[in-house]
């Protein structure tokens, strides 16, 4: 069974940091593209950023901020943020695609509030 477990999130002030991990098992993690997408309220999930075996992918709207970094022999994967502003509020879920199988596989998601 796929598991996608999400971690990290919680309430930060405009200007902080927070770091999110998704750990994944069940799969052959280094076989993935992780990625990182958010849905914020009234709002269509949206993809922050993603990381393959060899390059990396932002947002507009984070790059410069959010650093993402995976561990395959940890089998996760990490979102570092810094400057967090309110409108980064959003659950934030891990994604697991195979690019060659097409198989997608999504965490339960972690909420992140930034706000005074």
């Amino acid at each position: 069974q796929v598991q996608l477990v999400e971690s990290g999130g919680g309430l930060v002030q405009p200007g902080g940091s927070l770091r999110l991990s998704c750990a994944g098992s069940g799969i052959i993690f280094s076989l993935y593209t992780m990625g990182w997408y958010r849905q914020a309220p009234g709002k269509e999930r949206e993809l922050v950023a993603d990381i393959s075996s060899g390059s990396t992918n932002y947002a507009d709207s984070v790059k410069g901020r959010f650093t993402i970094s995976r561990d395959n022999a940890k089998n996760t994967v990490y979102l570092q943020m810094h400057v967090l502003t309110p409108e980064d509020t959003a659950v934030y879920y891990c994604n697991a695609w195979a690019t060659v199988t097409g198989r997608n596989y999504w965490g339960q998601g972690t909420q992140v509030t930034v706000s005074s």
